[in-house]
């Protein structure tokens, strides 16, 4: 059974908040607990009417990653990349322990077997974006087989 946006967003918010230490403050990452649509609405890209933003890492307008209730959307250099996550596999959570750089990536395959690689802040609010993706996949692959 296909879970709903809503439901998608409530369980990886859930997720979020068990897994990284408070406080919550972090320099490029954050969740959104409510509808967020308003502060990416001069971003390079859409979202359907039920779609929620679930957690962003955001280093400029150039370079940040951000996770829907439906997909990933990265912009790596100002190329803008995005991908379902369903039915998609974790593959790498970068350096995500570092203490030499503030951001690494991660990455995912696909289900058309593209690698889509993704943002991630470094130490404390490295969880924000690993267990959002994690929880998000998990749901999807649980939901849609």
């Amino acid at each position: 059974m296909k879970k709903s946006d809503k439901s998608i967003h409530r369980i990886c918010i859930a997720k979020i908040k068990r897994s990284t230490m408070k406080p919550y403050a972090f320099k490029w990452a954050a969740f959104y607990e409510n509808d967020s649509k308003i502060l990416f609405q001069n971003y390079p890209f859409e979202l359907h009417n039920d779609e929620l933003i679930i957690c962003s890492t955001i280093i400029d307008s150039d370079n940040f990653s951000i996770l829907t209730s439906r997909k990933l959307i990265t912009n790596k250099n100002g190329i803008l990349h995005f991908g379902s996550l369903i039915n998609a596999k974790n593959k790498l959570y970068g350096e995500f322990k570092s203490d030499d750089e503030d951001v690494t990536f991660g990455k995912v395959e696909l289900e058309n077997g593209e690698i889509l690689q993704y943002f991630i802040e470094t130490k404390r609010g490295s969880m924000i974006m690993i267990q959002g993706v994690k929880t998000s996949i998990t749901i999807q692959k649980t939901t849609e087989k």
